[in-house]
Formats: structure tokens, sequence, C-alpha cells
């Protein structure tokens, strides 16, 4: 599904809507439950090899959610600024459309350490032990991309 961009003077490459998935410090998830209401959920994300990893406990609305329909949008707010005198903002953000899959064994080994390198990175040493001790108490997801786009005012 790509979905075109109304102000097509603000929108940026894919490569620029990445590179803001790549900086963003956090996301907002957002997934359908069975009746149709919808839900969007801010999460801590890693992007890395062209797929966004995120980890969750092992029950919840969110996963929920996904057992029904794992299609997702996924959005991220890089930096902003308020401006006063124009009434205006200026932005950066990026908007994921995909399907979340979960992920088990050496992909969930490795989803949590992107996510590990992204938050800690110069903890890594101490990561992987966090990662040994936990892993068997999340859960661990991967959205594949099937559009991106973004959008700026500088």
């Amino acid at each position: 599904m790509k979905m075109k961009v109304r102000r097509t003077d603000r929108e940026v490459s894919e490569s620029e809507a990445k590179g803001i998935l790549k900086k963003g410090e956090f996301g907002v998830l957002s997934t359908v439950s069975t009746d149709g209401q919808p839900y969007g959920v801010p999460l801590n994300y890693s992007y890395a090899d062209d797929v966004i990893y995120f980890h969750c406990a092992t029950d919840g609305h969110k996963l929920r959610n996904l057992r029904n329909n794992s299609k997702v949008c996924f959005c991220v707010v890089g930096k902003t600024e308020v401006l006063p005198d124009k009434f205006a903002t200026r932005y950066e953000s990026a908007i994921v459309f995909g399907q979340a899959f979960e992920l088990t064994d050496d992909e969930k080994h490795k989803g949590l350490l992107e996510i590990v390198k992204k938050y800690s990175p110069g903890h890594i040493k101490e990561g992987l032990q966090y990662i040994e001790s936990a892993i068997h108490k999340a859960r661990v997801y991967k959205i594949v991309i099937e559009s991106i786009s973004g959008k700026s005012r500088k």
C-alpha cells in the first residue's frame, strides 16, 4: 500500500524517510482490534536491515491485535520546532505501512541486539548478558516494510 503524500512540496525521498526512522527516539505503532477499534502505542524500536524491530511483554492489547491482524502502521516524528510567530511547526516525520511478524530463535536475539545497539551503544557486553537473561520473558517482532513515506518542513 503506497499512500500518496498530500503536501508533495514537503515530501522527502525514501532515503531521507529511512534516515528519520534510523535517528528516531521512539515510534507509534498502530494496530486494529477484532471489533475495528484502532490502537496506537508508543514504543522503542530499532531500524536495521530494512525492517523495524520492537519488543514487548508476552501478553497485552497490542499482541491481541497483532494476532488478529498483522497489518500495522508505524510513525516516527524526528526533530520539531514550534514557530509561534508563523503559527506553524518545523518537523520531520516518517510513516511506514507493513506487516508485523513475531521472531523466534536467532532472529529474536538479533532484534534485541539491534535495540541494545541503538539505545545502549556503550554497553553491548552488558546488553548481551541482559538479552540472555530476558530473551524468554519477551516477545520480539519485526515490521516488514511494504511502503514508507516522509515529510518535513524546514
